[in-house]
Order: C-alpha cells, then structure tokens, then sequence
C-alpha cells in the first residue's frame, strides 16, 4: 500500500503540469496551416526562390550595354624622349612631366552564338527547380503534421482509456479490501488487484508522458507556445469511404509528383547547358562606341574624340577545349535520365507499399474490432465465473488487461489507419488536394 501511495502521489504532480498550462483545441486544418506558415524549411526556401528570381533578372541585365568610365592623371619624373616625325612639330625641346586622359566606352553585345539567351532559360529553370522542390517540401511538412497530429491523438486516447480502467481497478481493490477484512478474500488476491493498480498507474504516467511530448512536439511545429496543452479535433481524422485503384494512383503520381516534376525540369537544364558550351565554337560580336579626351600640357590636347565601331572576339583555344566540356555535359545529362528513371521505379514502389499499407490497417481494424468484442465477452464470462467462484483473480485480472489491451490497439489502428490513407495520397502527390 506504500507503494500504491507513492506512485499515485507522483501522478498527481504529474498531472499539476497540465493543469496549470494553457489548452487549446485545434483541428487537423488549423495544424497543417500553422505549420506551414511556420516552418523553417519553407521560409528557406522562399529565400531561394527569391535568390533564383535575382538570377533571372541578373542574366537578363547582361544583353543590356555595359557602360563604362576611367580617367587618369600621370606624372612623369623621368623626361620620356619624344620623336615627332612631323618637321613643322618643333618637339627637339619639348619637355613633358605629366597628362591627363579620360575615356567613356559603351558595348552592345550583338551576338555571341546565343549564349546569353541559354543563360536565361538556364536562370528560369532553376527557379522552377527550386519552386517544384518547395512544393514538395510543403507536402512533407503536411504529412508530417498529420503524423503528429495522430500521434498526439493516439496518446491522449490512451490516457482516457487507462483512466477509465484505473477507475475499475481501483474499486476492484476497494471491494477486495472489504472482502478480505471480512475474511472471505485470501489476502494474496489483495495484493494481486492492488499490484494491478499499480501497474495501470504507471502505464497511466506513461501515457501522460507520452502526452506531453507529442504536445511540445507539436507546439514547436505550429509555432503554438511550448507548454500549450493540445486537445486534438477527431472530427478531421474520418476515413474515405472509398478509395482508388492502385494504377490510377500511379497516374496520379505521374501528373502531380513534385519531384517528378523537379527531375524533368533539371534534365531539360542539362540539356541546356550543352547548347551553352556549344556556343564557345562561335564567336562574340558586339558594337562598341567612345569617347576620348587627353591633355599633355605644352604638347597636346585631345577633345572630341567619339568613335564606333564593331568589336569581334573569339577564343581560339575553344577548338580543342570544347569538346571535352562537351562530354562531361552530355554525361550529366545520361546521370540526370537515370536519376529519373531510378526516381520513377521508387515512386511506384512507394505507391505500392503506402497502398498496400493502407488495406492493412483497415484489416487490422476489422481484426482488432472482433478482438474487442471477444476481450469484452472474455471478461463478462471470467468476472460471472468469479463471482461465483469458479474462477481464480488471476485469471479475473487477466481478462481485464486483455479488455484494456484490445481498446488500445483498435483505437491505435483506427489512427493508423487515417495516416497510412494520407501517406497514399502524398505518395501518389494529391495531398495537398
């Protein structure tokens, strides 16, 4: 009985926690919109998209004209020899110490084997990389608050369970004591209903625990404060009364995988990418225009001087570097085709597992709704038998674990079930539907 008075003691200060922390209900939508606008990972993201947007601009920027400005003063310490070739120039004494000179130049690129325009489409394929893979993380995030939320559903279900079976057991013990201080209980059954409470107590922390870290776990995800006491909505956790066939989901996954998507765009950008290096064959031609301005005190100044012209640039090393960059970027691009066909067989194998996952659980349910109906029944017949003595208490102790254990696991399943249909829907992309 110490015993008893020490654990039920520890569960009371347990529970003093929960009491004094503020509670709130909260649906499955309510989590799932929290959670998004609160993840980390999707605000990375963001910033991203934000970077590859910049990108975009920033390669659209280089077919505008690069403008530039310099000027210098020079001062010459050493007297440099100047030869004048012109007999009217007079430069035999001319002494010069320093100069000043000043340039504006403009470039237009005019062509330059469209490397520009690659560079472009190149930027805007990222950026629909990097939006396809936020997508896909929102989707994790959905099912990974769907997840929590079951889990926290699941734990506060137990602990309902296990009080409204602590409740019984503790009367039980009640009864026992009378009947044992009457002299019609052997005291060993006592302590065996009494051994029982106890146990049930500390399954009952156990949940409580349970309880708690799913609460923080959650809080922490929708950015609720951290010691908020969650109260699960169960109206948002019904099972579909029908489903799809396995092949339609596979078409699904086709037409809606994020990261299907994702794969495709990255395999047309390696494709890109040899179009790019293929432009190093060609070369660069942009109109160029100026305008130059120098003083040499004493001996020249030069104003007005605008000129224009075309400028034609082209590396002569590309016709043996080329071909080299060439195979590197067609081998990335086989890499990329096998990643996807590597990325399409694990999708359909997810879809198969996460199908197959799902008629398990509803099996089980059914299973498991059977189990209860035989524990219940079970129970009735071994408590009947008891009270009249044709049954001992361990086996009346039994019957009642058993009853206790079959309303956790149809319950558990009943949860599990709702996750395994909604891990099908993210296999198959249609989640976020």
């Amino acid at each position: 009985m110490k015993h008893k008075l020490i654990v039920i003691t520890i569960s009371l200060l347990s529970l003093q926690p929960l009491f004094a922390q503020e509670s709130r209900t909260l649906t499955l939508k309510e989590a799932i919109d929290l959670s998004i606008a609160n993840s980390k990972q999707l605000k990375l993201n963001e910033a991203k998209i934000l970077e590859a947007s910049a990108n975009i601009k920033e390669a659209e920027e280089k077919r505008l004209p690069d403008a530039g400005i310099s000027g210098s003063y020079l001062y010459l310490p050493v007297q440099p020899n100047i030869n004048l070739k012109s007999d009217s120039a007079g430069g035999g004494g001319l002494k010069v110490s320093q100069a000043f000179y000043g340039i504006a130049s403009v470039s237009v690129p005019l062509y330059n084997g469209g490397k520009l325009k690659y560079g472009i489409e190149s930027a805007k394929y990222l950026q629909q990389a990097l939006k396809l893979d936020a997508d896909n993380d929102r989707e994790a995030v959905i099912i990974n608050t769907i997840n929590a939320c079951i889990n926290l559903f699941k734990a506060r279900e137990a602990i309902a369970l296990v009080k409204e079976n602590l409740e019984q057991s503790q009367q039980r013990v009640k009864d026992f004591s009378s009947l044992e201080k009457n002299g019609l209980l052997a005291r060993n059954d006592l302590l065996k209903a009494e051994l029982q409470s106890s146990n049930i107590e500390l399954t009952l922390l156990d949940a409580q625990s349970n309880y708690k870290l799913a609460c923080v776990n959650m809080n922490l995800m929708t950015g609720l404060p951290e010691q908020t006491e969650i109260i699960p909505d169960r109206n948002g956790l019904a099972l579909p009364e029908s489903v799809k066939t396995l092949d339609e989901y596979e078409q699904d996954a086709l037409q809606n995988r994020n990261d299907i998507a994702a794969a495709a765009i990255r395999k047309k950008s390696a494709e890109l990418n040899i179009k790019t290096i293929k432009t190093d064959y060609y070369p660069s031609i942009s109109l160029t225009g100026g305008y130059v301005a120098a003083d040499i005190p004493k001996f020249v100044t030069i104003t007005n001087a605008v000129n224009i012209g075309v400028g034609v640039k082209y590396n002569l090393s590309s016709l043996w570097k080329t071909k080299t960059k060439l195979q590197g970027a067609e081998a990335r691009v086989k890499q990329v085709q096998a990643s996807q066909d590597m990325l399409n067989d694990n999708i359909r194998l997810q879809i198969n597992q996460a199908y197959q996952g799902y008629f398990v659980s509803r099996k089980k349910i059914e299973v498991l709704e059977k189990a209860v109906e035989q524990a219940t029944e079970n129970y009735r017949i071994t408590k009947n038998k008891y009270d009249n003595s044709l049954a001992t208490t361990t086996e009346l102790l039994d019957a009642d674990v058993a009853l206790l254990q079959s309303k956790l696991s149809v319950t558990n399943a009943k949860a599990d079930s709702f996750l395994a249909y909604n891990k099908l829907l993210y296999a198959a992309g249609i989640l976020k539907n």
